[in-house]
Order: C-alpha cells, then structure tokens, then sequence
C-alpha cells in the first residue's frame, strides 16, 4: 500500500458517520498489521507529515493523528520490542513498548503540516511525556519529524534533558529498519532510548550548552549502537529532504488547485462554501435543538 492510498483510506474512514472514532482506529489498526515492511518504511518516510488535504482540526486529521501512534508501534515491533498504541489516550502512554532485556517505554508520535512551521515547547508535550512515563516505565521516547525540531536552541531541549526524554524522529526510526536492526539477546537498543541521561552526564557537555540543538549527540549515539557511521546517516538525511522537497511540491499542487476552485466560485457559491467551512448551520440547528429540548 502506498501513502496515498493509506491517506485515502483515512479519510475515507473518518467521513462515514456511521463508523465511530474507535471503529476507524481498529480498522486502521487492521490495515497496519497487514503492510510488509516494505510498505511500513515508505509510510514512515512520509507519516511526519500531515497532508494539507486532511483539513486541520477535522475527524480525519484526529484519525491521522492516532494513526501514527500505531504506525510507530509497528515499528517497535519490527525492531523486536511488542508494542500496543493505547486506543483511549486519557492520562496514559500512546504507546508502550516492552523489551526482551525486561525494559519498557512509552512513546508519542508527532506529525506536523508543511505548512505550519511555528512550534513551542507544548507542542512536543515533553512534560506529558515524564508524567506518562512515571515509575513504571523505564524511558520515555518523543518521535517526530526530524526537520520540524528546532535547529538552534530552544527550551525543548533543556527540557527533554531535565525530564529524561529521549528525542528522536521518523527519519532515525526508517535509519533503523532500513538496517535491519532487531533487538536479540545480544542487542539492546536501550543506550539509545537512554540518550537524555548519557547526555546530561557526560563532562564534554557543559551545562550551558542544555538549550542548543542535541541532534548532533543523538545521532551519533544511534550510530554508535548499530555500528553505522555517522556520514552514513548524514547521507540518510539527504534522502530524507529530497522525499520532503518531493513532498512539497504534491501539498503545494493540492492547494493550487484548492486556489484555483475558490477563485472559479461566484459569489453564492463562495458563501455557501464558507457557511460550510465554518459549519455555522450545524451549529444552528444544535443550539435550537438544546434549546428547544429545555420546554
């Protein structure tokens, strides 16, 4: 299955009224069971980004949002550590992942639009992340697009160091499937899961340095644990970008055309069309509805 078709499926699943949020999530959840690896690692490389065609905060973006958690723990799973995506979120972990070597974790998965690149630190839910973790779990593992981290120094840095958050991204997640790496008896992944603490204690990291960019100390401390080299991931990246560049002209093609049909609209069309963007009819009939239920 390609991304495409995985969006479509989304979406189409989240435009039936008659199927509920969890319905369309086990469903999903089917359909992710069932993708080779092959096919997992071409969604990974393209499930840190939301498409513009999934419209902000609709049913299909919340959809996509859950999914990528399960993408993620099928990823887990192709690295030999089970994992669940948690179907109702609340006050509990996405996701959580358990190791042969008797560790476990909880994870978050991040996916951002091309189009929206102002973040903060609550974007990243650092915080939310150590209080899932908790004392049951031994690490805690934010996983989000590798490009939309800040490059410079930013708070979320300090912050996943003080909390022991470790930070990767998609793209460290396709680096280690596409190499093939499965904990055994013999290979753990733990050193990289333990990252922030490594970090933190090591003397050639001055405690000035805890808002810069930490890239830099995580990706090689992912090469060190597989024995890649560093230029190797670097040449990684380079892919990376180009799928990112390709990526951008298809967004850009959707909302060209997006363009192109609001411009073509006459003026009733055009209201219509914004009455219904805004749902201001369905908010109508709700608030009459309330209020007429209260005779």
């Amino acid at each position: 299955m390609k991304f495409e078709s995985f969006v479509d499926e989304i979406c189409k699943l989240s435009e039936n009224t008659k199927i509920s949020f969890v319905k369309a999530t086990e469903l999903m959840k089917q359909c992710i069971e069932k993708l080779s690896k092959a096919e997992l690692m071409d969604i990974v490389k393209e499930i840190g980004t939301i498409p513009e065609c999934i419209e902000a905060s609709s049913s299909a973006e919340k959809l996509f949002s859950k999914v990528s958690d399960c993408i993620l723990a099928r990823c887990f799973s192709e690295l030999g550590m089970p994992s669940i995506a948690v179907n109702e979120r609340g006050n509990s972990a996405d996701i959580i992942a358990k190791s042969i070597h008797g560790y476990t974790l909880v994870a978050d998965a991040k996916t951002f639009r091309l189009s929206r690149t102002a973040k903060n630190q609550k974007d990243f839910k650092i915080d939310t992340l150590s209080n899932w973790r908790g004392a049951e779990h031994d690490f805690a593992l934010l996983v989000a697009p590798y490009f939309q981290y800040p490059n410079i120094e930013s708070q979320i840095y300090s912050s996943a160091l003080d909390k022991q958050v470790c930070l990767l991204s998609w793209e460290h997640i396709l680096f280690l499937l596409m190499n093939n790496i499965y904990e055994t008896d013999k290979l753990s992944l733990e050193s990289i899961w333990n990252a922030p603490v490594r970090i933190a204690r090591d003397t050639k990291f001055a405690y000035a340095d805890r808002k810069k960019c930490l890239f830099p100390y995580i990706n090689q401390m992912v090469c060190d644990r597989i024995s890649k080299s560093v230029d190797t991931f670097a040449n990684h990246l380079d892919e990376c970008k180009q799928n990112i560049r390709n990526r951008g002209r298809v967004e850009l093609t959707y909302l060209d055309n997006e363009k192109r049909i609001i411009t073509s609209l006459t003026h009733e069309e055009a209201i219509t069309a914004l009455l219904k963007s805004k749902k201001v009819m369905e908010r109508i009939t709700k608030i009459n509805s309330f209020v007429e239920a209260l005779d």
